[in-house]
Protein backbone atom coordinates (compact mmCIF):
# COMPACT_ATOMS: atom_id res chain seq x y z
CA UNK A 1 0.00 0.00 0.00
CA UNK A 2 1.29 3.46 -0.88
CA UNK A 3 0.08 6.69 0.68
CA UNK A 4 1.19 10.31 0.62
CA UNK A 5 0.18 13.28 2.78
CA UNK A 6 1.43 16.78 3.38
CA UNK A 7 2.80 17.98 6.69
CA UNK A 8 4.75 20.91 8.08
CA UNK A 9 8.05 20.24 9.83
CA UNK A 10 8.00 23.60 11.70
CA UNK A 11 4.30 24.57 11.81
CA UNK A 12 4.94 27.21 14.49
CA UNK A 13 6.43 29.40 11.77
CA UNK A 14 2.92 30.04 10.42
CA UNK A 15 2.30 32.20 13.49
CA UNK A 16 4.39 34.86 11.74
CA UNK A 17 1.48 35.34 9.33
CA UNK A 18 -0.44 37.00 12.18
CA UNK A 19 1.88 40.00 11.87
CA UNK A 20 0.62 40.76 8.35
CA UNK A 21 -2.83 42.11 9.48
CA UNK A 22 -1.04 44.22 12.12
CA UNK A 23 1.18 45.65 9.40
CA UNK A 24 -1.90 46.46 7.27
CA UNK A 25 -3.55 48.36 10.16
CA UNK A 26 -0.41 50.36 10.90
CA UNK A 27 0.02 51.18 7.22
CA UNK A 28 -3.54 52.47 6.88
CA UNK A 29 -3.06 54.76 9.88
CA UNK A 30 0.15 56.20 8.46
CA UNK A 31 -0.40 59.03 5.99
CA UNK A 32 2.57 59.81 3.78
CA UNK A 33 3.31 63.50 3.42
CA UNK A 34 4.04 63.21 -0.26
CA UNK A 35 4.61 60.71 -3.03
CA UNK A 36 8.07 60.93 -4.57
CA UNK A 37 9.08 59.41 -7.87
CA UNK A 38 12.47 59.08 -9.47
CA UNK A 39 11.23 60.19 -12.86
CA UNK A 40 8.76 62.92 -13.79
CA UNK A 41 7.49 60.60 -16.51
CA UNK A 42 5.59 58.65 -13.87
CA UNK A 43 3.87 61.85 -12.67
CA UNK A 44 2.97 62.70 -16.23
CA UNK A 45 0.94 59.51 -16.43
CA UNK A 46 -1.34 60.81 -13.71
CA UNK A 47 -1.83 60.12 -10.00
CA UNK A 48 -3.71 56.87 -10.63
CA UNK A 49 -0.64 55.29 -12.18
CA UNK A 50 1.38 56.07 -9.07
CA UNK A 51 -1.38 54.70 -6.86
CA UNK A 52 -1.55 51.49 -8.87
CA UNK A 53 2.22 51.02 -8.59
CA UNK A 54 2.07 51.63 -4.84
CA UNK A 55 -0.83 49.19 -4.42
CA UNK A 56 0.87 46.56 -6.57
CA UNK A 57 4.07 46.85 -4.55
CA UNK A 58 2.08 46.41 -1.33
CA UNK A 59 0.37 43.28 -2.68
CA UNK A 60 3.65 41.83 -3.94
CA UNK A 61 5.33 42.39 -0.61
CA UNK A 62 2.50 40.60 1.21
CA UNK A 63 2.63 37.67 -1.20
CA UNK A 64 6.42 37.45 -0.82
CA UNK A 65 6.25 37.52 2.97
CA UNK A 66 3.51 34.87 3.05
CA UNK A 67 5.49 32.61 0.69
CA UNK A 68 8.70 32.98 2.73
CA UNK A 69 6.83 32.18 5.96
CA UNK A 70 5.37 29.08 4.29
CA UNK A 71 8.86 28.03 3.20
CA UNK A 72 10.06 28.52 6.79
CA UNK A 73 7.32 26.13 7.94
CA UNK A 74 9.05 23.39 5.87
CA UNK A 75 6.20 21.69 4.00
CA UNK A 76 7.02 18.13 2.97
CA UNK A 77 5.33 14.97 1.83
CA UNK A 78 5.33 12.12 4.33
CA UNK A 79 7.17 8.86 3.78
CA UNK A 80 5.52 6.20 1.65
CA UNK A 81 5.40 2.57 2.69
CA UNK A 82 5.46 0.11 -0.17
CA UNK A 83 5.25 -3.66 -0.18
CA UNK A 84 8.00 -4.87 -2.50
CA UNK A 85 8.15 -8.43 -3.83
CA UNK A 86 11.60 -9.53 -4.93
CA UNK A 87 13.87 -12.53 -5.21
CA UNK A 88 16.06 -12.58 -2.12
CA UNK A 89 18.09 -14.73 0.23
CA UNK A 90 19.10 -14.41 3.88
CA UNK A 91 22.85 -15.01 3.85
CA UNK A 92 25.40 -15.16 6.67
CA UNK A 93 29.06 -14.99 5.63
CA UNK A 94 31.40 -16.60 8.19
CA UNK A 95 35.06 -15.81 7.46
CA UNK A 96 38.10 -17.40 9.10
CA UNK A 97 40.56 -14.77 10.39
CA UNK A 98 43.15 -17.15 11.86
CA UNK A 99 46.81 -16.35 11.22
CA UNK A 100 47.05 -19.16 8.65
CA UNK A 101 44.81 -17.09 6.35
CA UNK A 102 47.94 -14.99 5.75
CA UNK A 103 49.54 -17.89 3.89
CA UNK A 104 50.72 -16.69 0.50
CA UNK A 105 49.71 -19.60 -1.73
CA UNK A 106 47.25 -17.40 -3.70
CA UNK A 107 50.06 -15.31 -5.11
CA UNK A 108 50.62 -12.45 -5.45
CA UNK A 109 48.35 -12.04 -2.41
CA UNK A 110 47.57 -14.08 0.68
CA UNK A 111 44.43 -16.14 1.25
CA UNK A 112 42.63 -13.48 3.27
CA UNK A 113 43.24 -10.70 0.72
CA UNK A 114 41.88 -12.88 -2.09
CA UNK A 115 38.95 -14.03 0.05
CA UNK A 116 38.03 -10.41 0.84
CA UNK A 117 38.17 -9.46 -2.84
CA UNK A 118 35.85 -12.35 -3.77
CA UNK A 119 33.50 -11.48 -0.89
CA UNK A 120 33.18 -7.92 -2.17
CA UNK A 121 32.44 -9.19 -5.67
CA UNK A 122 29.77 -11.46 -4.23
CA UNK A 123 28.18 -8.64 -2.20
CA UNK A 124 28.26 -6.17 -5.11
CA UNK A 125 26.19 -8.60 -7.19
CA UNK A 126 23.37 -8.59 -4.60
CA UNK A 127 20.19 -6.56 -5.07
CA UNK A 128 17.66 -7.63 -2.45
CA UNK A 129 19.52 -10.24 -0.39
CA UNK A 130 19.93 -9.62 3.34
CA UNK A 131 23.52 -10.36 4.34
CA UNK A 132 25.26 -10.69 7.71
CA UNK A 133 29.03 -10.85 8.24
CA UNK A 134 30.64 -12.97 10.99
CA UNK A 135 34.36 -13.27 11.65
CA UNK A 136 35.86 -16.16 13.59
CA UNK A 137 39.27 -17.42 14.69
CA UNK A 138 39.71 -18.69 18.26
CA UNK A 139 36.49 -16.77 18.99
CA UNK A 140 33.62 -15.47 16.84
CA UNK A 141 32.13 -12.01 16.49
CA UNK A 142 29.32 -10.55 14.39
CA UNK A 143 30.71 -7.72 12.28
CA UNK A 144 27.42 -6.72 10.60
CA UNK A 145 23.92 -8.13 11.35
CA UNK A 146 21.52 -8.96 8.50
CA UNK A 147 21.20 -5.91 6.29
CA UNK A 148 20.77 -4.73 2.71
CA UNK A 149 23.14 -1.81 3.34
CA UNK A 150 25.82 -3.13 1.00
CA UNK A 151 28.23 -0.15 1.37
CA UNK A 152 28.40 -0.88 5.12
CA UNK A 153 29.10 -4.53 4.36
CA UNK A 154 31.83 -3.59 1.90
CA UNK A 155 33.50 -1.41 4.50
CA UNK A 156 33.26 -4.18 7.11
CA UNK A 157 34.91 -6.64 4.70
CA UNK A 158 37.72 -4.14 4.08
CA UNK A 159 38.27 -3.93 7.84
CA UNK A 160 38.70 -7.70 8.31
CA UNK A 161 42.24 -8.39 9.51
CA UNK A 162 43.99 -11.49 10.80
CA UNK A 163 44.92 -10.90 14.43
CA UNK A 164 41.88 -8.84 15.42
CA UNK A 165 40.49 -11.94 17.19
CA UNK A 166 42.19 -14.50 19.42
CA UNK A 167 44.10 -16.88 17.16
CA UNK A 168 42.90 -20.38 16.40
CA UNK A 169 40.13 -21.96 14.30
CA UNK A 170 36.80 -22.35 16.12
CA UNK A 171 34.60 -23.50 13.23
CA UNK A 172 31.76 -24.59 15.52
CA UNK A 173 31.64 -21.22 17.24
CA UNK A 174 31.64 -19.45 13.88
CA UNK A 175 28.71 -21.57 12.67
CA UNK A 176 26.75 -21.01 15.90
CA UNK A 177 27.25 -17.24 15.76
CA UNK A 178 26.20 -17.04 12.11
CA UNK A 179 23.18 -19.28 12.81
CA UNK A 180 22.01 -16.83 15.49
CA UNK A 181 21.99 -14.13 12.82
CA UNK A 182 19.79 -16.26 10.54
CA UNK A 183 17.40 -18.18 12.75
CA UNK A 184 14.82 -15.36 13.09
CA UNK A 185 15.30 -13.97 9.57
CA UNK A 186 12.08 -13.46 7.57
CA UNK A 187 11.43 -15.69 4.58
CA UNK A 188 12.23 -19.36 4.06
CA UNK A 189 15.65 -19.13 2.43
CA UNK A 190 18.50 -19.09 4.95
CA UNK A 191 22.03 -19.75 3.72
CA UNK A 192 25.37 -19.76 5.52
CA UNK A 193 28.72 -19.64 3.73
CA UNK A 194 31.64 -20.75 5.90
CA UNK A 195 35.11 -20.00 4.57
CA UNK A 196 38.09 -21.54 6.39
CA UNK A 197 41.57 -22.84 5.65
CA UNK A 198 42.21 -25.05 8.62
CA UNK A 199 41.17 -27.64 11.14
CA UNK A 200 38.83 -27.01 14.06
CA UNK A 201 41.09 -26.63 17.11
CA UNK A 202 39.39 -24.08 19.37
CA UNK A 203 36.01 -23.27 20.83
CA UNK A 204 33.57 -25.01 23.16
CA UNK A 205 31.02 -25.86 20.43
CA UNK A 206 31.49 -28.91 18.25
CA UNK A 207 31.07 -28.02 14.54
CA UNK A 208 28.72 -30.98 13.92
CA UNK A 209 26.54 -30.00 16.87
CA UNK A 210 26.38 -26.43 15.60
CA UNK A 211 25.50 -27.66 12.11
CA UNK A 212 22.67 -29.88 13.43
CA UNK A 213 21.26 -26.91 15.36
CA UNK A 214 21.45 -24.76 12.22
CA UNK A 215 19.60 -27.37 10.18
CA UNK A 216 16.70 -27.22 12.68
CA UNK A 217 16.19 -23.59 11.64
CA UNK A 218 16.27 -24.53 7.96
CA UNK A 219 19.76 -23.11 7.42
CA UNK A 220 21.81 -24.59 4.59
CA UNK A 221 25.56 -24.39 5.07
CA UNK A 222 27.94 -24.11 2.13
CA UNK A 223 31.51 -24.67 3.25
CA UNK A 224 34.63 -23.52 1.39
CA UNK A 225 38.09 -24.92 2.08
CA UNK A 226 40.63 -22.25 1.16
CA UNK A 227 44.17 -23.26 0.23
CA UNK A 228 46.36 -25.16 -2.20
CA UNK A 229 47.46 -28.78 -1.94
CA UNK A 230 50.90 -29.55 -0.50
CA UNK A 231 53.09 -26.88 1.08
CA UNK A 232 52.30 -23.18 1.52
CA UNK A 233 54.33 -20.24 2.96
CA UNK A 234 52.71 -19.61 6.36
CA UNK A 235 53.64 -16.77 8.76
CA UNK A 236 55.35 -18.12 11.91
CA UNK A 237 56.45 -14.89 13.59
CA UNK A 238 57.85 -11.40 13.10
CA UNK A 239 61.38 -10.43 12.26
CA UNK A 240 63.22 -7.15 11.52
CA UNK A 241 61.81 -7.13 7.98
CA UNK A 242 58.24 -8.01 9.01
CA UNK A 243 56.48 -11.38 9.02
CA UNK A 244 58.62 -14.51 8.75
CA UNK A 245 57.26 -17.31 6.57
CA UNK A 246 57.97 -21.03 6.53
CA UNK A 247 56.74 -23.70 4.15
CA UNK A 248 54.23 -25.84 5.99
CA UNK A 249 51.76 -28.51 4.85
CA UNK A 250 48.26 -27.31 4.08
CA UNK A 251 45.80 -28.99 6.44
CA UNK A 252 42.09 -28.59 5.75
CA UNK A 253 39.58 -30.90 7.42
CA UNK A 254 37.67 -31.63 4.23
CA UNK A 255 35.87 -34.57 5.83
CA UNK A 256 34.42 -32.30 8.52
CA UNK A 257 33.51 -29.52 6.08
CA UNK A 258 31.84 -32.00 3.72
CA UNK A 259 29.85 -33.53 6.58
CA UNK A 260 28.68 -30.12 7.82
CA UNK A 261 27.47 -29.21 4.33
CA UNK A 262 25.80 -32.58 3.72
CA UNK A 263 23.86 -32.67 7.02
CA UNK A 264 22.33 -29.23 6.31
CA UNK A 265 21.55 -29.77 2.62
CA UNK A 266 24.42 -27.61 1.41
CA UNK A 267 27.64 -28.35 -0.47
CA UNK A 268 31.37 -28.33 0.13
CA UNK A 269 33.76 -26.56 -2.23
CA UNK A 270 37.55 -26.54 -2.38
CA UNK A 271 39.20 -23.31 -3.52
CA UNK A 272 42.80 -23.89 -4.60
CA UNK A 273 43.31 -20.49 -6.23
CA UNK A 274 41.65 -17.10 -6.69
CA UNK A 275 39.88 -18.10 -9.92
CA UNK A 276 38.38 -21.18 -8.26
CA UNK A 277 37.10 -19.07 -5.38
CA UNK A 278 35.36 -16.73 -7.83
CA UNK A 279 33.71 -19.68 -9.61
CA UNK A 280 32.52 -21.09 -6.29
CA UNK A 281 30.69 -17.87 -5.41
CA UNK A 282 29.14 -17.84 -8.87
CA UNK A 283 27.81 -21.36 -8.28
CA UNK A 284 26.44 -20.44 -4.85
CA UNK A 285 24.73 -17.44 -6.42
CA UNK A 286 22.71 -19.82 -8.60
CA UNK A 287 21.87 -22.34 -5.89
CA UNK A 288 19.51 -20.41 -3.63
CA UNK A 289 16.70 -18.12 -4.73
CA UNK A 290 13.27 -17.54 -3.20
CA UNK A 291 10.54 -14.90 -3.35
CA UNK A 292 10.74 -12.44 -0.47
CA UNK A 293 8.15 -9.77 0.34
CA UNK A 294 9.47 -6.81 2.22
CA UNK A 295 8.55 -3.24 3.04
CA UNK A 296 10.33 -0.32 1.47
CA UNK A 297 10.29 3.04 3.24
CA UNK A 298 10.59 6.12 1.04
CA UNK A 299 12.09 9.18 2.68
CA UNK A 300 10.39 12.53 3.15
CA UNK A 301 10.33 14.85 0.14
CA UNK A 302 11.05 18.47 1.03
CA UNK A 303 8.66 20.94 -0.65
CA UNK A 304 9.87 24.25 0.82
CA UNK A 305 11.72 25.14 -2.39
CA UNK A 306 8.48 26.00 -4.22
CA UNK A 307 7.25 28.73 -1.80
CA UNK A 308 10.82 29.93 -1.32
CA UNK A 309 11.28 30.34 -5.06
CA UNK A 310 7.92 32.08 -5.37
CA UNK A 311 8.79 34.48 -2.56
CA UNK A 312 12.15 35.39 -4.11
CA UNK A 313 10.55 35.84 -7.54
CA UNK A 314 7.91 38.17 -6.14
CA UNK A 315 10.56 40.16 -4.30
CA UNK A 316 12.38 40.66 -7.59
CA UNK A 317 9.11 41.96 -9.07
CA UNK A 318 8.76 44.42 -6.22
CA UNK A 319 12.32 45.61 -6.71
CA UNK A 320 11.57 46.21 -10.38
CA UNK A 321 8.62 48.41 -9.44
CA UNK A 322 10.67 50.12 -6.74
CA UNK A 323 13.11 51.18 -9.44
CA UNK A 324 10.22 53.19 -10.95
CA UNK A 325 9.07 54.57 -7.59
CA UNK A 326 12.23 55.56 -5.75
CA UNK A 327 12.65 58.62 -3.51
CA UNK A 328 14.33 61.61 -5.15
CA UNK A 329 17.69 62.22 -3.46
Amino acid sequence: MTFDSLQLYTPWALALLLFLPLWWILRRRRRPAAIAFSRTGVLAQGPRTGERITRTMFILRNVALAALVLALARPRSTARVENVTSEGINIALAVDLSSSMLAEDFRPRNRLAVAKARLKEFISARESDRIALVAFAGEALTQVPLTTDYPILMQAVDNLQAGQLEDGTAIGLGIATAANRLRDAPGRSRVMIVMTDGVNNRGSIDPRTAARAASVYGIKIYTIGVGTVGLAPVPVGRGPAGLRYELQPVRIDEVLLSEIARMTGGRYFRARDAAALRRIYEQIDLLERTTVQSRSYVRYSELFRMPLGLGLLVLLGELALLARRAPIP
